[in-house]
């Protein structure tokens, strides 16, 4: 594995990265620019935009198992840069649904919000990840400190069910449920990765009684 660390700390790495996850966004420009989205443009930029949406999170909470597992901790420099392209995703999605859906009409957007389930879920689950992306900078690391820091990242376990949530609600109207449990299974399996990991360490830490045995 050390070759591969090698190659993840190299200086192309990061830009390297940085233009696969920008390619979704510059294929989609292309085709609104050229009028090659199909009969209905505006319903593919705002489907579109809401998948690699969830993509981009699912691929941010792949980072630390991929990490773990593999023995790679360089993959841990990309997990930053990834979260921000879940925010630039979801931003460029509520953008596509403001101005094509509702052309930017803020009090039709509100009650759009409070009528539709699971628009309010999925503006819910975009409130949740601005605070992430607002403190996704050693600054906000600095100010609020690491511990409080982890504890409001955590929330992004709770916005990978929102968005989910919304996803299988969108898909409940036409019956076509394959892609929402194709992401079910993923995010179960990385949120269940996560939790054995937390048992496992509970488990390894002494008990009270240990720690006092330790002490004599």
């Amino acid at each position: 594995m050390k070759a591969a660390n090698a190659a993840l700390m190299h200086p192309a790495a990061k830009p390297l990265v940085f233009m696969l996850a920008l390619l979704p966004f510059a294929w989609l420009f292309y085709g609104a620019f050229t009028n090659n989205l199909g009969a209905n443009p505006a319903e593919y930029l705002i489907r579109a935009t809401g998948d690699w949406t969830l993509r981009f999170l699912c691929i941010v909470l792949a980072v630390t198992p991929l990490r773990v597992i593999s023995g790679t901790p360089a993959l841990a420099r990309f997990r930053r840069m990834l979260g921000l392209f879940t925010y630039f995703y979801v931003v460029i999605h509520l953008l596509s649904y403001s101005w094509f859906d509702m052309g930017f009409d803020l009090p039709e957007i509100i009650k759009d919000i409070i009528k539709r389930p699971f628009i309010l879920v999925g503006f819910s689950a975009f409130l949740l990840l601005t605070p992430l992306a607002a403190t996704s900078f050693n600054a906000a690391i600095k100010k609020l400190g690491a511990k409080r820091w982890q504890t409001l990242h955590k929330l992004v376990y709770l916005i990978a069910g929102l968005g989910l949530l919304h996803f299988f609600w969108m898909r409940s109207g036409k019956n076509d449920f394959a892609e929402v449990a194709v992401y079910a299974v993923i995010l179960v399996l990385l949120l269940g990765w996560r939790v054995r990991q937390y048992m496992i360490k509970k488990r390894l830490q002494p008990t009270p009684v240990g720690r006092e045995q330790l002490s004599k």
